[in-house]
């Protein structure tokens, strides 16, 4: 195995987006191998290095890690992006966990129909606005801290900043009502790790496009409809 990690997917964001965002904010460099042909994917089943025979799948200090929360706990708490304790830690799972549930309302969305894309435009804006960014701009102004967690860059800082950029992808002016939030995103933004993932030409992958949904329709045999929530 390399001695960089190495992470199979994609040529998109997808589950593997969040792990690329946050090796990125750890300033860890890694490979990536592209799943493009149906064959690909089924050498890597018949190879066994898919657990639960999905991907993502990335290789890091000699596993072959499958299950996203899996591999983004561990590259968080490898890198010291975990909190410095288990109650920490625990606000740093729940924190993510409500910016994952958000994420899912936007990873589904390219899969589906043209009408249903307009309904779940209107329930990802109306989610995000209602319950979730509610929630981070509360803990922000209450504790006066720069981050989420601990007054200390984690994992739920990474995440949040993710979830915000791919809502904004939706509705620009979406943080119009929330100054703390608007505040946070400058801040953490301009983190030197993060400020050059975010720029032109690094791994971060752009919004899905057609050529990325026949892809992976192509190499799963995802032939059937996928429904809005």
């Amino acid at each position: 195995m390399s001695t960089k990690p190495k992470l199979y997917y994609f040529n998109g964001r997808g589950k593997m987006e969040s792990i690329r965002w946050l090796l990125a904010a750890a300033g860890v460099e890694f490979e990536e191998e592209f799943l493009e042909t149906r064959d690909q994917y089924e050498k890597l089943l018949q190879g066994g290095s898919l657990l639960f025979q999905q991907v993502p799948m990335v290789e890091i200090d000699g596993m072959r890690m499958v299950q996203t929360r899996a591999i983004l706990s561990y590259i968080a708490a490898k890198y010291n992006l975990y909190g410095k304790d288990l109650k920490e830690r625990a606000l740093i799972d729940m924190y993510v966990g409500g910016t994952d549930d958000l994420m899912g309302f936007i990873l589904m969305f390219p899969f589906l129909s043209a009408e249903d894309k307009e309904k779940q435009h209107v329930l990802i804006v109306q989610k995000a606005t209602s319950r979730y960014f509610p929630v981070y701009e509360k803990v922000l102004k209450d504790h006066g801290q720069d981050f989420l967690v601990g007054n200390n860059f984690s994992w739920a800082d990474v995440h949040l900043l993710e979830a915000i950029l791919m809502v904004e992808e939706k509705k620009s002016d979406v943080l119009s009502g929330f100054p703390q939030l608007q505040a946070f995103k400058a801040r953490i933004s301009s983190i030197p790790a993060i400020k050059k993932f975010l720029e032109p030409g690094s791994q971060r992958k752009p919004v899905p496009d057609d050529k990325y949904v026949e892809t992976v329709r192509r190499v799963l045999r995802m032939y059937y409809d996928v429904k809005a929530n």
